[in-house]
């Protein structure tokens, strides 16, 4: 008969525990984002922070205008149907701007911007480059889960439009006093044009910076439209 000492569990030694760490954050991630590719995300981390409020209202990708589809990817990531959740360019580009002393900028894809929304946290600093690694590992996951038409569904639908405002849905009824179905091109790329500052930028009656780079959005959703970068959203 087994000492009771043999018959209790042994634990892993030191070394390995952190394997074994790695190993339960992978299965809860994939859990929860299996979760997510059928289920609405109820509330991000985001949202919890944010003091202004919560203001949504999750809305299909069939009831959101195409255009705003086209704006935002005029707007944040032209390449969207075409790479795998990196563009690579675009990050070697942000480096070597960065490395120049100029002004920060990011090389990040609807789809990086969509894992940090749900699953991740705000933040810049050391926190930002702390976030950076799971951040990989969650955009790797959603591109191969959910893929592009739920990637884009989730994006329009917890991005912040405004103070307290989270969604495209939410955006266009506070700015516009319609629904995302039936934004105009203008609409859509003023929207678009606010979702990297919307707490400073505004959508209705723009002015300076915001006014002309939500012109060029507009320009830019023709040339979406006519070169079928969103035909992955929609095929």
């Amino acid at each position: 008969m087994p000492s009771k000492s043999r018959a209790k569990r042994r634990k892993l030694p030191w070394y390995l525990r952190p394997f074994k760490w790695l190993l339960w954050f992978a299965v809860l991630s994939v859990a929860w984002v299996l979760v997510y590719a059928v289920v609405p995300p109820p509330v991000t981390f985001t949202m919890l922070a944010d003091r202004n409020g919560i203001t949504k209202d999750w809305t299909g990708l069939a009831n959101i205008d195409r255009n705003m589809v086209r704006a935002v990817i005029a707007a944040e990531d032209g390449k969207f149907c075409t790479h795998n959740g990196f563009d690579r360019e675009a990050i070697e580009q942000a480096i070597e701007r960065n490395a120049q002393g100029r002004r920060m900028r990011g090389g990040s894809t609807i789809s990086q911007q969509t894992a940090k929304n749900v699953f991740l946290w705000q933040g810049s600093g050391w926190t930002r480059y702390v976030r950076k690694v799971p951040e990989v590992w969650f955009t790797f996951l959603i591109e191969t889960i959910w893929g592009k038409r739920r990637i884009m569904e989730v994006y329009l639908n917890v991005a912040e439009t405004g103070i307290g405002t989270y969604g495209v849905e939410a955006g266009a009824q506070r700015y516009f006093r319609k629904g995302a179905g039936k934004l105009s091109p203008a609409e859509a790329a003023r929207i678009a044009a606010i979702l990297p500052l919307p707490k400073k930028r505004e959508a209705v009656s723009p002015s300076g910076f915001t006014r002309r780079y939500g012109n060029m959005i507009t320009a830019r959703i023709g040339q979406v439209r006519r070169d079928g970068l969103d035909a992955c959203v929609y095929n």
